[in-house]
């Protein structure tokens, strides 16, 4: 890690280590900074243009997330189905700093019902209704949320942060491998949807690779908020007005009353106190329950005490994310239309029970009693952000999966994401479909206070991987101690409740054998992918890192 550091003038430095066949992204900053934004490229450009022109963290994180939400097709958009964002201020006057967090889920149309997909003796919806077309979208949060979070936190207008945003869609930009093999994966459904053959093909093709892309009509609509200085005309008014017809032409459920109802809203995030510093995540219908439920049993079983090297610490973190994720399958879903013991779940006694049943396991040499329903997620775009104030914000919005429900809003140039397939499809479930109802997701931005100070925003992409490489990379900086880069650098695992244990491939054979022994059935393969900044709370340096 460099440590040689210019003064009065900030100077990123940057040192590449493998870990697991990934590379590990590492940044420090000299003591004066006027922030950074870390996370998908050309939204982090943007947002470190912000700051450099005098916007703070909340700024920044709106300027990236609207250019993020126009070049990161495949995991997010403007028409995403929306996200959640965790905001830190700091001390004011000697004051104690505050935790906010903001919910800009996706709602379900009013005529939603819980057994709109049906499935068949497997579980599995037929054609995939609840992925991909018009059935799969709600209405979309993400616009919603970015300018609650203006209103409350920001310091720039919105039409100065659409700035890059419209310029990349209106100017284009270049098609990179990953989004052509994006197109191409998805070409039947893509061209049988005339606002997406039309966003995306060429002469009958999807754009290949070299190919420059873009999005006019997307343009003209960001540049009409612009001109209002609001988003208001999105969820009501002409641009509403165009979102519901489309749903109707396509026979799908989302009206203009669904879109006018909607509002991103501030919430109480969730806290959990550990070896000295304060972890915030936003409740749910956010992933940070899980993460934090997790968390709070090995501090319980006092995992922090055991031996690193040995086996039984990894299956003890693995223990505590199946029982965590049993839960998440069994009980939860949007607190406002269905009851969720949150306090139990997070409280001491339970953490206590569910560290008996970790040590149990162990000494039993087997695997706790969990479940999972394996149902598909992925995509998913980050941004962490933090400025010269001290001020910090952690940003996650999504898609769903690559290129969301692939349909796209004719005359808009506005592809909507699945947020609908976030539901369980199965009736009679927590987390089941209904009117209005927010589904459960996976996403987990997070920031880490010490002394009342924030000093961490980070977060993860990669759908129902996010919430356990957010819990390893916590362990690893908070519970053993880790430095930032080498926290990121560790191993992860994954699990979702069931017996399947995905690992990467940097764990050691003696990792591996213990749990195929004790009756897991082990894979490698990769995790989420995270970044976090981090801010020395004595000199006010920042240092960064992403895998």
């Amino acid at each position: 890690m460099p440590t040689t550091l210019h003064r009065r003038k900030m100077l990123w430095q940057t040192a590449a280590l493998v870990a697991g066949g990934s590379i590990v992204t590492a940044r420090e900053a000299d003591a004066q900074p006027a922030g950074a934004v870390i996370g998908q490229t050309e939204g982090a450009a943007a947002g470190d243009a912000v700051l450099a022109a005098g916007g703070n963290a909340v700024d920044a994180a709106v300027a990236a997330a609207l250019v993020a939400g126009v070049v990161a097709v495949p995991m997010t958009g403007i028409g995403g189905y929306g996200g959640h964002m965790v905001i830190a201020k700091p001390d004011d006057g000697g004051r104690r700093g505050k935790v906010f967090a903001l919910d800009f889920n996706t709602a379900a149309p009013a005529a939603a019902r819980e057994d709109m997909f049906p499935v068949d003796e497997r579980g599995v919806v037929k054609d995939q209704r609840n992925q991909y077309g018009w059935l799969a979208a709600g209405v979309p949060g993400v616009l919603a949320g970015l300018q609650l979070a203006l209103d409350r936190f920001g310091s720039k207008p919105l039409a100065e942060l659409l700035e890059p945003a419209i310029r990349y869609a209106r100017e284009g930009f270049t098609v990179n491998k990953a989004l052509a093999a994006a197109f191409k994966s998805a070409r039947d459904r893509l061209a049988r949807d005339p606002g997406s053959a039309k966003l995306f093909f060429a002469h009958g093709e999807p754009f290949a690779e070299g190919a420059k892309l873009r999005n006019p009509d997307l343009a003209d609509m960001l540049e009409s908020l612009a001109e209002r200085g609001r988003v208001d005309d999105f969820y009501r008014g002409k641009i509403a007005d165009k979102i519901a017809a489309a749903f109707r032409r396509h026979g799908a459920l989302v009206t203009a009353d669904d879109l006018s109802a909607y509002r991103a809203i501030e919430v109480v995030p969730l806290a959990l106190d550990w070896q000295g510093y304060t972890i915030y995540m936003p409740p749910l219908t956010a992933g940070g329950l899980t993460v934090l439920q997790a968390l709070a049993a090995i501090k319980s079983l006092g995992w922090v005490e055991m031996d690193e090297q040995d086996p039984s610490t990894v299956q003890a973190r693995v223990e505590s994310l199946r029982i965590a994720w049993t839960d998440r399958l069994e009980r939860l879903g949007d607190p406002k239309h269905v009851e969720v013991p949150i306090e139990r779940l997070l409280s001491d006694d339970y953490a206590a029970q569910s560290a008996e049943r970790i040590r149990a396991a162990i000494k039993q040499r087997k695997p706790t009693q969990g479940q999972s329903d394996r149902r598909p997620a992925g995509g998913t775009i980050h941004l962490s952000a933090a400025d010269k104030s001290g001020m910090m914000a952690a940003l996650t919005f999504t898609h769903g999966n690559s290129l969301g429900a692939q349909v796209t809003v004719d005359g808009l140039g506005l592809v909507l994401g699945h947020g609908m397939s976030r539901f369980d499809p199965q009736p009679g479930k927590p987390n089941s479909p209904g009117p209005g109802k927010r589904p459960l997701n996976n996403m987990c931005p997070t920031i880490v206070a010490r002394g009342g100070k924030p000093v961490m925003a980070l977060g993860a992409t990669g759908g129902r991987r996010i919430v356990n490489t957010v819990f390893d990379f916590l362990a690893y900086r908070l519970g053993i101690g880790r430095s930032l880069t080498e926290s990121v650098q560790a191993p992860r695992v994954h699990t979702e409740g069931d017996l399947k244990l995905t690992l990467e491939a940097s764990w050691p054979p003696k990792v591996k054998e213990h749990f195929k022994k004790i009756g897991y059935d082990v894979a490698i393969g990769p995790a989420a992918r995270l970044n976090a900044i981090e801010r020395d709370s004595a000199s006010g340096s920042l240092r960064s890192a992403a895998r």
